[in-house]
């Protein structure tokens, strides 16, 4: 059996399992950072949880590497976004494409349009990124000296203001950790925005091609 078959066949073992993990770790760490008046036990609990699961995708990704073969900067560079989800294990559920790719292959059904895939993953995605930078940063914002984002809801506002390159600028963090997340979340966004962007365009454009084509010639 070669390499890729060797991947492909563990990509499809594991991208469900992996998926619903990644759904525990968002729950366990909003626990962490919502739960204020929750007992020691359960948050180590929810601690442990998290480590465990980051511990279980990192040998993921390690097993993906070894086989695909080749060098690992080639890898971390060809599989960019497994790096990142790696260093980044809140954002996880993003690989919502790749498992949604097994489960058709698994069903064998016909697949929906590329347009429509770009454009449903980047709604998942912004809702996704807004919701795990929101916890993010509201955990590095809570109770610094000066802070203006005072509950999880100033939270979700600063995160809808910034995905959405709006930026009222009445909620700004004032952390360090929270100004990374912050740029982190303003490319992410503009990212975000642009692929919905070119692919509704690319699709307008298809479809005036075809009306065009079918328009009967004038007499």
């Amino acid at each position: 059996m070669d390499d890729d078959s060797r991947y492909a066949r563990w990509e499809q073992r594991t991208e469900i399992p992996l998926f619903l993990a990644s759904l525990v770790f968002l729950a366990a760490y909003a626990a962490r950072v919502l739960a204020v008046g929750m007992p020691s036990f359960w948050r180590d609990v929810c601690l442990y949880t998290n480590v465990a699961l980051w511990l279980l995708f990192a040998v993921d990704y390690t097993v993906r590497w070894r086989l695909f073969g080749g060098r690992f900067l080639h890898f971390a560079r060809t599989h960019f976004l497994h790096t990142v989800v790696v260093v980044l294990p809140l954002l996880r559920p993003l690989r919502i494409v790749p498992l949604y790719d097994v489960i058709q292959r698994r069903q064998g059904q016909p697949r929906i349009s590329l347009h429509a895939r770009v454009i449903a993953y980047a709604s998942l995605a912004t809702l996704l990124l807004g919701f795990a930078g929101s916890l993010a940063v509201y955990q590095a914002e809570r109770g610094a000296p000066d802070a203006t984002m005072k509950t999880f809801g100033d939270a979700l506002w600063w995160a809808a203001a910034t995905l959405t390159t709006v930026g009222y600028g009445d909620i700004t963090p004032v952390t360090t950790r929270g100004r990374s997340i912050a740029i982190a979340m303003m490319v992410g966004g503009l990212a975000l925005l642009g692929a919905v962007t070119g692919s509704f365009s690319s699709w307008l454009l298809q479809i005036f091609s075809r009306e065009s084509d079918t328009k009967p010639p004038e007499s």
